[in-house]
C-alpha cells in the first residue's frame, strides 16, 4: 500500500488547494435593457442576446393577453 514518506508541508498543501477556491462570475450590461447578466447568455429580463430577441418573457405575454 503507497503511503507518503514526509509530511506535506503547510505551503505544499496550499498550492495544491489554490484553485479549489470560487471563481467570481463575469456579469455585463445588457445592451437592450441595462440589467446585469452573464456574459454570453441570454438576458433574463428582456429575453435578448444582443439586439435580437431571442425568447418572450412571461410578463411581455401577459400584457399582450389583457389587452
Amino acid at each position: 500500500m503507497a503511503v507518503p514518506k514526509r509530511k506535506t508541508s503547510p505551503s505544499k498543501r496550499r498550492m495544491r488547494r489554490s484553485h479549489d477556491s470560487l471563481k467570481v462570475s463575469n456579469l455585463s450590461e445588457c445592451p437592450n435593457c441595462g440589467e446585469l447578466k452573464l456574459s454570453h447568455q441570454i438576458c433574463l429580463a428582456c429575453g435578448y442576446y444582443g439586439k435580437k430577441e431571442i425568447i418572450k418573457i412571461e410578463s411581455d405575454i401577459e400584457t399582450e393577453d389583457e389587452e
